[in-house]
Formats: structure tokens, sequence, C-alpha cells
């Protein structure tokens, strides 16, 4: 018995287990560095798809090998009805109005859990993702709260009644989808 706690010590273990974790990490870490665009990267292309309020697929003019032809964007700092939520469509509308065909800039944020880039998107001068704010197709990100002009402009909006403000209590989009996915009992 003690022959065996000689040649696998509670140490080693450990030891072992930690240098495993070490380098899952790294290896974590330079995949992500791998496919993650550079802070504050921007690109020139255009817009070939809006898929809704704040998502749109779009087409850099210059891409390598090793990047794709078109990347999904998710609009920074806003969010946007569903499809299938009252103002979505018109959400999606609204986006496809300003940037679909269209050259724009885009200037990345990060990576989502999705694989999806977040980015902001100028289109001319307008500012894409606040002026759907602006204009009452979205919501402001709960995650946005430090960027006043944004929420400034959401108040200016819900006191106007633009777009989904005009109704008495519109449902923001992060309640709907947990309702959608909660299982009907």
């Amino acid at each position: 018995m003690k022959f065996r706690f000689a040649l696998y010590p509670q140490g080693v273990r450990r030891q072992t287990l930690a240098l495993r974790a070490v380098l899952a990490l790294c290896l974590l870490f330079m995949a992500w560095a791998a496919v993650a665009p550079a802070a504050a990267d921007s690109m020139h292309g255009v817009v070939i798809v809006v898929i809704d309020g704040d998502t749109v697929l779009f087409k850099p003019d210059h891409y390598g090998a090793a990047s794709r032809a078109f990347m999904k964007l998710r609009l920074a700092d806003i969010d946007a009805p569903e499809k299938d939520q009252p103002y979505g469509e018109a959400s999606a509308r609204a986006l496809a109005a300003w940037v679909l065909n269209q050259p724009v800039d885009v200037d990345t944020v990060a990576i989502d859990v999705y694989g999806r880039t977040i980015a902001r998107i100028r289109s001319g001068a307008v500012q894409v993702n606040a002026e759907m704010v602006r204009r009452g197709f979205a919501w402001a990100s709960t995650w946005s709260r430090s960027d006043a002009a944004l929420l400034d402009a959401q108040r200016e909006a819900r006191h106007e009644q633009r777009g989904l403000w005009g109704d008495a209590a519109p449902t923001p989009p992060w309640v709907w989808r947990r309702a959608q996915s909660a299982p009907a009992y």
C-alpha cells in the first residue's frame, strides 16, 4: 500500500492538474487571439444582409487569406427588438434603409460568445448604432450605461414617443427572449 502512494503522491496530481489548466488557458488565449480583431480595428466595406435590427452580414473591401469573405456583425451598445417581436420588423427595415448595400465604416469592439463581431457602424457621418436608439428602433444596452449620450438619445426618443416608444409599455428584447425560452407548463 505504501508503495502505491509513493508512485502517485498527491502533490504530483495537483501539479499535473494545474499544468493542464494553464496549458488549456494558453491554448484558449491563442485561439482567441487568432480570430479576434484588434481592439478598435477599423474596416470599410458593404452590408450585404440585414438579419434584424442589430445584426448584419458585412463584406469588407479587403480581406486576407486567413479571414472570411464576410462577417456577422452585432451592433455594439444597442439591443433591438427581435423580428417576431412588436417593432422587430420596423427596426430591421430602418437599419436596412441606412446600411443595406451601402458602403460603411466598421469599428470593431469585441467578439461575443456566438462568434459575432461586436461593432459600431458609420454610414457617412451617421453613427448608425446611436441613430437606431435616437429614432426609437432600439434600446441602449444594459451594458452601455456608461455612455451618457446614448442614454440621452433613448430618453429623448421615449419622451418624443418615437418608434417603439409610441407603445405605452414596449417589451425590451432581453425580456422578450427570456419569455420565449421559458418552458410553458
